[in-house]
């Protein structure tokens, strides 16, 4: 009797944080066996379920331990309106049966002790996502006016020649927030980087290789944080003071040119479906305004600081970075970072390229 009682012992927040670290390769391992198991047919529903699940399990993956476990019901809501953009009621089913199959088979096979617990704390975990998202299903749904977007598809369609700082500034105003940045993407490298927005020293000091640290750069849905601590490093949230925040990729016909973001610099606020539907609308029109753009007219929109306007030159000269460095008082390491943050900036893969494009952009004459 006592061993029977022991199985069915409780599991607490830290331990199934803990196993959901500690077992995460295993685990997705098993995922991908069951999404295929299940022979989802929809192209649409196999995509959206197989991100919930990847951002689940990474969520739990950047979770610190210290935290306080009273919190977990409100980190999962902001996980939940993270991923609202895709969840539906048939989705959400769909991602807990798969993950309840995947947890309960890599339990059996680590021989994992209080196992029935483990699989408890799940099944009340996801039944606290459901009532959640139901919840915020019922809500009114409070559908934006349209009249900003109309003023952004006739600034688009009427002067192709609109800076970027320009139509942020505009976005800023129509659509009500304090603060709109634009991060670039260079394909090839599979890199972001901060381009244009407000505070642009600090805009453009952002930059790094999509991945497992930058998640909310892999989603070609728009998502809606309303505590960005789990998914954005504390370093960038505290360099801009943020608290909710909004990420809109900028697409068309599957090409990505970047990503918009919209917060309320520090202030939190909340955002519906509803609403995520409708901003996500600002981001197909970009798409079509990015892909009608000329590469000049984009890059004449990215500024360059005095520094590296400077090296420019000097690279336009056939200057190396030894003699640069001599000639600005700075380390050959230095100036390699600048000709690197150049390269970034003017999507070049070397130095060639980057004084090319800087005389075909008007940068350099």
């Amino acid at each position: 009797m006592a061993q029977s009682h022991d199985r069915f012992e409780e599991v607490t927040l830290r331990e199934f944080i803990f196993f959901m670290k500690t077992y995460r390769q295993n685990l997705e391992e098993n995922i991908r066996i069951y999404l295929n198991v299940e022979g989802i047919s929809d192209e649409e529903h196999f995509e959206a379920v197989t991100l919930l699940l990847r951002s689940f399990t990474e969520w739990f993956h950047h979770i610190h331990m210290g935290e306080m476990e009273e919190d977990i019901h409100n980190q999962l809501i902001d996980w939940l309106y993270a991923q609202i953009s895709i969840l539906s009621t048939e989705r959400l089913y769909l991602f807990s049966l798969i993950l309840q199959k995947a947890v309960t088979t890599l339990l059996k096979k680590e021989k994992i002790h209080k196992n029935d617990g483990f699989i408890m704390f799940l099944f009340n975990l996801q039944s606290d996502l459901l009532k959640t998202y139901q919840q915020i299903a019922k809500k009114e749904k409070q559908i934006p006016h349209r009249a900003p977007l109309t003023k952004l598809s006739q600034l688009l369609i009427r002067s192709s020649k609109t800076e970027l700082p320009d139509i942020l500034k505009k976005c800023e105003d129509w659509f009500g927030f304090k603060r709109c940045v634009f991060y670039g993407y260079i394909p090839w490298s599979n890199e972001f980087y901060g381009a244009v927005g407000t505070e642009v020293i600090k805009v453009q000091s952002m930059k790094g290789q999509l991945g497992e640290n930058f998640s909310v750069f892999s989603t070609k849905k728009p998502i809606f944080l309303k505590d960005p601590k789990q998914l954005i490093r504390q370093e960038h949230i505290e360099l801009f003071g943020l608290s909710s925040i909004i990420f809109l990729p900028i697409l068309c016909e599957e090409q990505l040119y970047g990503w918009l973001t919209f917060d309320q610099k520090g202030e939190a606020f909340e955002y519906s479906k509803e609403e995520l539907d409708y901003i996500n609308e600002v981001g197909i029109l970009l798409g079509l305004f990015f892909s009608r753009k000329s590469g000049n007219d984009m890059i004449q929109s990215i500024h360059l600081t005095q520094r590296e306007h400077s090296i420019l030159i000097l690279l336009a000269d056939g200057h190396d970075n030894k003699t640069i460095a001599s000639m600005l008082y700075l380390s050959e390491h230095t100036v390699r970072d600048y000709v690197s943050q150049l390269m970034t900036k003017l999507k070049a893969k070397n130095r060639t390229q980057v004084v090319a494009i800087a005389f075909q952009s008007g940068l350099l004459h």
